[in-house]
């Protein structure tokens, strides 16, 4: 099993989930638009993607360093590291703001970086009933990646495929560099006014020495199917769920916790503005454990 996962870990795959609308000429679409001329950045023209991201997390009982992750896109994650082991209940909520810019290199390929920033807050109670509370803000990543086209959509379903590296991770206090990153292709099928999609991604994350620790973040696996639905000119309707299985992370070599995974149902709603101009509301819920709610909003604006 190791020897499959590090064979992933640079061959395998990261897939954007495709929910707009299946008319080129249509200015809806959700996460990622599904015509062409969208899915990827115009040759020589630059986007803005943004997104904001809330997540409010509680967990009662005992407490083995299980880190927070926070979703900040179809594919995208941040994880910040359990600071507190024992017996107690604790509520967090954090807000992830993320900023990105995408250049498109040919007709079919983009390059793009973006970077996050977290507000987290977390208060706890201990067995004995000592109370705690807790709060940080920070910049915490910054990736940069491609976005390629292998195959359009025409009698078989559409590829396309992203690969990207973390250019800087901050998951405590110190900096490291090059240290994480993923790899990955979509799939999806119009048939109007539905879209169907397939998402699968694969994080694999190497030891970095952090606060006079060795830390490594668990690898994970993604998978997330997805139908699109075309209401009208302007707004598409989403929905799928999404499969994660994350390995334990660790600590100077002692893994914290065990393999967990989880599944998640996803609702959204895509708004086009105007041409090049979509805002996006995605609502994800955790539906076989303790996992949560994440609410994100996102703005794609062709500059």
């Amino acid at each position: 099993m190791h020897a499959v996962c590090s064979l992933l870990s640079f061959l395998s795959i990261s897939l954007f989930v495709a929910v707009s609308p299946a008319r080129a000429d249509s200015p809806a679409r959700a996460e990622v638009p599904l015509d062409i001329e969208d899915i990827l950045t115009d040759k020589g023209k630059i986007k803005l993607d943004t997104s904001m991201s809330y997540s409010n997390l509680e967990r009662s009982g005992l407490s083995i360093g299980e880190p927070t992750v926070i979703q900040t896109g179809p594919t995208s994650f941040i994880t910040l590291p359990a600071s507190i082991v024992g017996e107690r209940t604790t509520n967090s909520d954090s807000l992830v703001g993320t900023l990105g810019l995408r250049y498109g290199l040919t007709g079919n390929a983009e390059i793009y970086i973006r970077s996050s920033y977290v507000s987290y807050g977390q208060r706890s109670t201990e067995a004995n009933g000592t109370k705690n509370s807790a709060r940080q803000s920070r910049w915490v990543n910054a990736w940069g990646g491609i976005n390629y086209r292998f195959k359009d959509d025409d009698k078989t379903p559409a590829i396309l495929g992203l690969a990207e590296i973390a250019l800087f991770e901050k998951p405590i206090e110190k900096r490291s560099s090059f240290k994480s990153a993923m790899f990955g292709v979509t799939t999806y099928k119009a048939i109007d006014p539905m879209v169907l999609s397939l998402t699968t991604a694969y994080q694999f994350s190497r030891e970095r020495k952090d606060k006079e620790i060795k830390y490594k973040p668990g690898n994970f696996v993604l998978i997330n199917p997805s139908v699109a639905f075309t209401v009208n000119d302007r707004i598409t309707l989403t929905t799928g769920m999404q499969w994660v299985s994350r390995a334990a992370d660790r600590i100077d070599g002692q893994d914290l916790g065990m393999r967990r995974t989880s599944t998640n149902l996803i609702l959204g709603v895509g708004y086009g503005v105007s041409k090049g101009n979509t805002l996006n509301f995605t609502l994800q819920s955790n539906t076989s454990g303790r996992g949560g709610a994440d609410l994100r909003f996102s703005w794609l604006y062709t500059l």
